[in-house]
């Protein structure tokens, strides 16, 4: 399973970055191949200084060995090996219309003494964090979610937003990061469903995230905006890096495993600001946005 599903992340990367730089029509992504001395590595993807994006990362990585004490402490179990092996992808656009993304497909598998898999898991989803809420937009987002997730089980999509709108939430904040998505972790094997049955599930999903993304980049990418708009992007961003740097379980997996500092990092924008109690004007299209993130709706 692990190698198969290396395999896929693989060419999912491929996928995406082409997707990705179509759309932008003038930067291209710069490759990065890192190794960990402990196991394992990586292939960082960057963009940069697009058309479009203004920043992003499609990063994907199988790392293995000693399973680090603090993991030991979070899984409840004493030594061990492990392998984990996942994609994990930012997009920070240029423009403030265009909602930034964020997605992640990884699985995880633990050794017992003799080298047998005694745990194994699928985890991901695909979440979109706006900064002016096109309503549309959002529905687009949640149906294509839905519609890849009713696939296999209707129960899925319901279950996973409702996670996914838990996960991303900056409790200091009181308010969700954005407009949520899909969430979902510890997808264990059990009698009704197997290993190869997530397999399927997860790979349909990953599959359905340019479907959910580039007509919503399509539709916005040549609106024009002014610079308090601009102003707001980055303090919005300001909340993204809060979230990541506190909350993010992938970033704080990462920073525990020795991981590769700048290819953990890429999530994070390159021009964001933190101001001082900033409120957005009554009845503003930035208030709009902040009274739906202090209370997620269902879009579909």
């Amino acid at each position: 399973m692990k190698n198969k599903f290396y395999a896929y992340i693989q060419n999912l990367q491929d996928q995406i970055c082409k997707g990705l730089e179509e759309i932008d029509e003038k930067a291209f992504f710069k490759e990065d191949l890192w190794t960990r001395p402990e196991g394992g590595g990586g292939r960082t993807r960057v963009i940069e200084n697009g058309n479009v994006f203004e920043k992003g990362g499609v990063n994907i990585s199988a790392v293995h060995g000693k399973l680090p004490d603090t993991m030991q402490k979070l899984f409840n179990v004493g030594e061990a090996d492990f392998f984990a092996c996942g994609l994990s992808l930012v997009i920070h656009p240029k423009s403030p219309m265009v909602p930034t993304v964020h997605a992640n497909w990884r699985y995880f598998e633990m050794y017992d003494e003799k080298g047998n898999v005694m745990n194994r898991w699928f985890g991901g989803g695909q979440d979109l964090t706006p900064y002016y809420l096109f309503e549309e937009d959002a529905k687009h987002f949640h149906q294509t979610c839905k519609t890849a997730c009713d696939k296999h089980d209707t129960s899925f999509y319901s279950k996973f937003k409702k996670q996914c709108d838990s996960y991303f939430w900056n409790a200091h904040r009181n308010e969700a990061r954005g407009i949520g998505g899909l969430f979902f972790d510890y997808c264990k094997e059990t009698d009704s469903f197997s290993m190869e049955n997530w397999y399927n599930f997860v790979t349909e999903v990953g599959n359905s995230f340019l479907n959910a993304y580039i007509p919503i980049v399509e539709k916005r990418k040549n609106l024009s905006y002014n610079s308090e708009q601009k102003n707001w992007q980055e303090i919005r961003r300001g909340r993204y890096v809060e979230f990541n740097l506190v909350h993010d379980k992938g970033t704080l997996f990462g920073l525990k495993t020795n991981g590769r500092i700048e290819s953990i990092l890429m999530s994070l924008p390159p021009h964001v600001q933190w101001v001082y109690n900033y409120l957005p004007e009554k009845d503003s299209e930035e208030e709009k946005l902040i009274s739906i993130l202090e209370k997620p709706i269902d879009w579909v």
